[in-house]
């Protein structure tokens, strides 16, 4: 379908050629993350939109983690909309959503290190996409360790969403600052600016997550 083809341009504004792909892709994205830094449920669903066209998108600009990690997306959100609907017993908020709380600072660690680990192998593997698979990639991975560095963290920082912990905001912070520079060298330029203002979010997120975990009674 065209709809899916980069090259099917929505409208053009500086000189900037808009896909139908990049707008719609980018629109979701930034509706399901707003509500993500306002602990709504609804961002999950939305998420699904997001992820499915972005999956296109990076394919056709050759950022292959980035891709992979869009069927990732899509599986954690399905699995991040039913955690927050079904929490435990003890782990309800008042709207019988599952409550934010904080990572203990060794598995904090551990998760941080585990991103490094990650972050060089899945690099490697990038790198030498177009030699082991040349049909379906036929051309070399862009960045492909500074596109693996996002790929990675966001599958940690998605963790830490899915279980409603305060901290995926400061590893998203990171992760949105890398990827800005990432999407603008590669020229998807409102993926770009989506991610610069994501990283905006992010801190309003942590902000917002704070001052909830904070009105939560205190329990003995």
């Amino acid at each position: 379908m065209e709809f899916f083809n980069i090259e099917f341009i929505f409208f053009e504004i500086w000189g900037y050629p808009m896909s139908y792909l990049e707008f719609f892709g980018t629109v979701a994205g930034g509706i399901a993350v707003w509500l993500a830094a306002r602990a709504n449920i609804w961002s999950w669903p939305i998420g699904l939109i997001n992820v499915t066209l972005f999956f296109f998108l990076f394919f056709q600009v050759q950022l292959y983690p980035d891709m992979f990690l869009q069927a990732f997306f899509f599986v954690t959100n399905l699995i991040g909309w039913w955690r927050w609907a079904h929490p435990k017993p003890e782990e309800e908020d008042k709207k019988s959503e599952l409550r934010i709380s904080f990572m203990p600072i060794r598995q904090l660690v551990v998760f941080s290190a585990s991103g490094v680990v990650g972050t060089i192998l899945m690099g490697a593997f990038a790198s030498n996409l177009h030699d082991w698979f040349p049909v379906v990639f036929n051309q070399p991975s862009a960045f492909p360790y500074l596109d693996s560095f996002v790929t990675v963290m966001s599958i940690v920082a998605t963790y830490l969403m899915i279980q409603k912990k305060v901290e995926c905001w400061v590893v998203w912070i990171v992760v949105d600052v890398v990827a800005t520079s990432l999407y603008f060298a590669k020229g998807i330029k409102f993926v770009g600016i989506e991610y610069l203002a994501f990283c905006f979010i992010a801190a309003f997120g942590l902000w917002r997550w704070m001052k909830e975990y904070k009105s939560y009674p205190i329990t003995s």
